[in-house]
């Protein structure tokens, strides 16, 4: 019987090649499409369950909070003391704690000098915790030498080549030190698909001497800079812990002012480790994390576009129903049951699924490199490695056969034999209104599609122009160094004394990062000094650093090198800063007395609120003071036209100030671009299969309009005898489709306009979806869809009468 029906499907593949080619390119082109976005979502939902205790790893992240309970600081890092305490108070629960610290370092190897960015101080019990694999050495005690590293397989050959790296040093220089460490330990490279990847593992014995010893590191709840992972012991709740979370921070931190508890004003959260990577979107991360709402977003488009190619599939069969009328008759006269009929349908269904897979696959080889550069993720496909696939593969074949063949297959094997025999068969208006239907759903969800393109290209665009308050165009930033912050006016005079060099600044921070850094606030309001329940973010800062930046001062003045009391008083604030404080305008600000953690001093000047931050944060208030530590960063402002030169002097003056460090630097423009590097994938996405959903939309409709014109031959040859212009044939074989691809584009917009204001939701500042968006969106499906049916129309229109006659 198979075989049968093999025979008669090779047959109307002879016979119809041109309605099998559309349906299986269309078909290919959509299990390619979903195949490509099933490897990137199945990747993104696959982080860090590789470890084999991933069911029981947690996060430890913390947040602070007003006296109102609103949180103001969501911090995934937390501060060095967590993570011993809660083993020791939770001993019951956890079985293990450990942190990570990480930070950018020189390291050095004979002549070889890279600043790396992913080395990471560990306590030595992290290999109990997470399951890296070692490939030399023991990683526990490697970690438990003062001196121990462990490091990657790649970083291996990167310093050593070929030489075995056990007991090899690398020379560590960081904030002016200098360490010699010894590799014990070498692991392979931490898989991608890891919410952090550390290529050094360094002793965590290392980073106690920076607080002073074990004791005060123990005492140090400030500095929220660590990764704190716990894993909980099996059989154990987490519920047990988090219960606890409250007493535990009142017992181990101070009591603060006013008598305060502790849990009154921060908390501890526990994130499960395979939930890091698609929902969690802190204001510190070890590293830059996805969104789960990115992998709903690729999920529905395969959906829509795997849809779209099913639609296609049914309505070509059904749209050419009345040609295999003949052929179920005659089955069904001959004693054929309808479920054998259905089978046989099915089957061809399937077959033709099947035939799609193996393009696809194709397809798929083709496009996946492309893809993986893309996406920046390993998305190996090997049926052979992973014979899961295979099977996943062929339940795939089965599910988009049988949902492609089973309208077309009841509605086939439904034909009545007499009314098929004796010629007064026709196609009931249900089945034409469903396929209408069908037609409408798929262009509506192209538009949808065009629609999503569109605003997320406008968005993109708004945010990549708009203005943030302060010029961020030709500033170069550079790492500081005890030596340059020392010797800071004499050096900036000798740069200024360059052509291309317009101003010099430091800073703590500077535009483009995160405002995490923050302290306790008191300010003169109409009771006198008061302490202020709001969170100023502070930025360290030299003379110049508004200058340097384009910051415009609203009220008071900038900073006065000529005032040695601005260096240990006077505070610059933000706008933001004046409202959350209580004051009634930028002047009126201006003298008040501010206390700021130890410091106190009085506000000289407020600048213009800008956006220090993304676009994805709102502006925050924000407190400026001139110290003498803590600078991280040196904003140098570079004369237009000269910006190559000045550059390569840079690099000249760095070399010769510090040879042992390599010469690195960024602009404030190209690290506001990366911010956004996230949403231009997701539109490069959105358009890339916006463009297949269009394409198989157009093959389907391109084989509906060949068979309406096809089906209306001779009505066509009379009208043209009758003197009908080839205008007005067009004209009627089009208009119909046109109005379907309109109720598509009516159906398409409520959908569209909701799905991208939610989207737009996540931005602080986001454009409004504008009706011309839709309208251009419906324009684009309008003229697509006339080019593809005006090929058929005209076709049939310009055909000679005398051979549409002879048409049987």
């Amino acid at each position: 019987m198979l075989l049968n029906y093999l025979k008669i499907f090779l047959r109307n593949l002879k016979k119809q090649p041109a309605y099998m080619f559309i349906n299986i390119l269309g078909l290919s082109v959509g299990m390619a499409s979903s195949i490509l976005i099933f490897l990137f979502v199945q990747h993104e939902l696959s982080y860090d369950k590789y470890h084999e205790k991933s069911d029981r790893i947690y996060r430890v992240s913390r947040s602070f909070f007003n006296q109102n309970g609103e949180v103001n600081l969501y911090l995934a890092h937390t501060a060095p003391p967590f993570g011993p305490l809660m083993k020791s108070d939770f001993s019951e629960d956890l079985e293990q704690a450990v942190r990570v610290l990480n930070t950018n370092v020189i390291l050095k190897s004979g002549e070889k000098i890279f600043e790396e960015e992913k080395v990471y101080f560990s306590d030595p019990e992290v290999f109990s915790v997470f399951s890296w694999e070692l490939v030399d050495g023991n990683g526990e005690e490697a970690l438990n030498f003062p001196d121990g590293m462990v490091i990657s397989e790649s970083m291996a050959r990167k310093y050593f080549g070929d030489a075995d790296p056990i007991g090899k040093s690398l020379e560590l220089m960081i904030s002016q030190h200098q360490v010699n460490l010894q590799v014990r330990a070498v692991m392979k490279d931490i898989p991608d698909n890891s919410h952090f990847r550390a290529d050094f593992l360094v002793s965590m014995e290392m980073v106690t001497g920076y607080f002073g010893g074990y004791d005060e590191m123990m005492k140090n709840y400030g500095s929220n800079q660590f990764g704190t992972y716990i894993l909980l012991k099996e059989g154990s709740n987490i519920k047990n812990i988090e219960d606890q979370i409250p007493d535990f921070l009142n017992r181990h931190i101070q009591v603060g002012e006013g008598g305060a508890l502790a849990s009154t004003w921060t908390s501890l959260h526990l994130w499960p480790i395979t939930d890091i990577h698609l929902h969690s979107n802190l204001d510190s991360e070890l590293e830059p994390n996805s969104n789960i709402e990115h992998v709903y977003i690729y999920t529905a488009i395969a959906f829509f576009i795997l849809l779209i190619a099913c639609v296609n599939f049914m309505n070509l069969a059904t749209a050419r129903s009345s040609k295999r009328a003949l052929e179920v008759g005659l089955r069904k006269t001959l004693g054929a049951e309808k479920r054998f009929i259905i089978g046989q349908f099915m089957s061809e269904s399937i077959l033709m699924s099947l035939i799609s897979l193996v393009l696809a696959l194709v397809m798929t080889s083709l496009m996946l490199p492309f893809f993986e550069n893309f996406t920046g993720k390993d998305l190996s496909f090997n049926l052979f490695e992973q014979p899961i696939y295979l099977f996943g593969l062929l339940g795939f074949v089965l599910v988009v056969g049988m949902i492609a063949g089973s309208y077309p297959s009841l509605f086939l094997s439904s034909f009545q034999p007499v009314k098929v025999l004796k010629g007064t068969f026709k196609i009931g208006t249900i089945h034409e209104k469903l396929r209408a239907a069908l037609v409408v759903g798929q262009f509506a969800i192209s538009i949808i599609l065009i629609v999503a393109v569109l605003v997320v290209v406008h968005q993109l665009d708004f945010m990549k122009n708009k203005d943030l308050g302060f010029e961020k165009d030709r500033i170069a930033v550079l790492p500081a160094y005890e030596e340059l912050v020392g010797n800071f006016e004499n050096l900036s005079q000798r740069f200024l004394q360059h052509e291309g060099i317009e101003s010099v600044s430091l800073g703590s921070r500077v535009p483009s990062g995160r405002l995490l850094d923050s302290g306790i606030t008191s300010a003169e309001l109409k009771d006198g000094l008061t302490n202020i329940d709001i969170r100023l973010s502070d930025i360290h800062v030299s003379h110049g650093y508004m200058e340097t930046f384009g910051i415009e001062i609203v009220a008071g003045r900038d900073f006065d090198f000529q005032l040695p009391t601005d260096s240990t008083q006077a505070f610059l604030l933000n706008e933001s800063a004046v409202r959350a404080i209580g004051w009634t305008s930028a002047e009126d600000a201006i003298g008040k007395s501010l206390h700021y953690d130890a410091r106190r001093g009085y506000v000289v000047g407020v600048v213009k609120d800008f956006h220090f931050e993304s676009l994805h944060q709102p502006i925050i208030p924000m407190v400026f003071m001139i110290p003498d530590t803590r600078f991280n960063s040196v904003a140098i402002r570079l004369k237009q036209g000269f910006e190559e030169e000045t550059i390569a002097y840079l690099k000249e003056e760095w070399i010769a100030l510090k040879p042992d460090f390599p010469f690195s630097y960024y602009t404030i423009e190209d690290k506001f671009q990366q911010q956004y590097e996230s949403e231009e994938k997701v539109g490069v996405v959105f358009g890339f299969f916006a463009g297949i959903a269009i394409l198989i939309s157009v093959l389907g409709l391109f084989g509906l309009s060949a068979f309406a014109a096809e089906q209306r031959t001779k009505e066509i040859g009379v009208r043209k005898v009758l003197g009908a212009s080839v205008k007005s044939i067009v004209l009627l074989l089009g208009k119909d489709f046109l109005k379907l691809v309109l109720f598509g584009f009516l159906l398409a917009v409520p959908i569209a306009w909701f799905a991208m204001n939610s989207w737009l939701e996540s931005f602080a500042y986001s454009v409004s979806i504008s009706w011309g968006v839709f309208g251009l969106a419906g324009l684009i499906a309008v003229v697509i869809a006339t080019f593809t049916i005006s090929s058929q129309s005209i076709r049939s229109a310009l055909t000679n009468p005398v051979d549409s006659f002879k048409t049987n």
